[in-house]
């Protein structure tokens, strides 16, 4: 095994040569245009690193995957749900949400949202790939979440909140809407205590790339990811 250097060309080495030290990193360089970020999501691949680094392309084994209608809902996040003290939208304020993303997390441990994935995220927000969920105080975002939908697959990227349970909120209006809608999967990419709270598990990257191949090559409603405000 070894770590495959990129170039211009558009293309990516099978996600089955990843290293195991570390676990999943297939390829190092390239860039992040859209066209290459698409490719790579259809691949079973993701960019993660930080701004002192080149580009590095991951597909790890095991892969942390949540099937929609097996979200976890704690007691507090039910209740949460009920009150309907928060209003909750789709793509309504992706840039907004991306930033968010970021900038909390350099404020804290770090981000992998660099500037080049900010933007060439919301180029593919634009292009129809990439959406938003939000969550609002009155006219205040408070929490959010963004990432990649291929077919009936949603691949999670990150999420924020400034509230308690915000981003747990967001993630069971995500659930639920995709559910209803036809999704089937949500991408959850490393599994970690947090994700596994909420009922996300870890299948054989084989797996996950055999299931990846056949959902995006299926649809959801056409109205899944128009501008809307959802009710959980």
């Amino acid at each position: 095994m070894f770590l495959t250097q990129l170039d211009q060309r558009l293309w990516f080495p099978d996600p089955e040569t990843a290293l195991h030290d570390p676990e999943g990193l297939l390829a190092i360089g390239g860039d992040l245009q859209p066209e290459r970020l698409l490719l790579a999501y259809r691949m079973g691949i993701f960019p993660w690193y930080d701004q002192s680094q080149p580009p590095l392309w991951w597909s790890p084994d095991p892969r942390a995957v949540i099937e929609p209608d097996r979200l976890h809902v704690s007691r507090s996040l039910a209740k949460l749900s009920r009150q309907q003290k928060y209003r909750i939208t789709v793509n309504h304020a992706f840039e907004s949400v991306i930033h968010h993303c970021r900038v909390l997390r350099e404020d804290g441990p770090g981000t992998w949202i660099t500037p080049d994935i900010q933007h060439n995220y919301c180029r593919l927000h634009h292009q129809g790939y990439a959406h938003s969920v939000e969550v609002w105080d009155d006219q205040q975002l408070v929490a959010g979440l963004y990432g990649i939908s291929l077919g009936k697959l949603f691949c999670g990227e990150s999420m924020f909140h400034l509230v308690n349970n915000g981003s747990k909120l967001a993630m069971l209006a995500l659930c639920r809407h995709f559910s209803r809608q036809g999704g089937q999967l949500i991408d959850c990419q490393l599994p970690n205590p947090h994700l596994h709270s909420l009922g996300v598990t870890s299948w054989p990257r084989s797996h996950f790339l055999h299931k990846l191949k056949e959902l995006q090559t299926e649809s959801v409603s056409a109205s899944c990811w128009q501008p809307q405000e959802l009710s959980i």
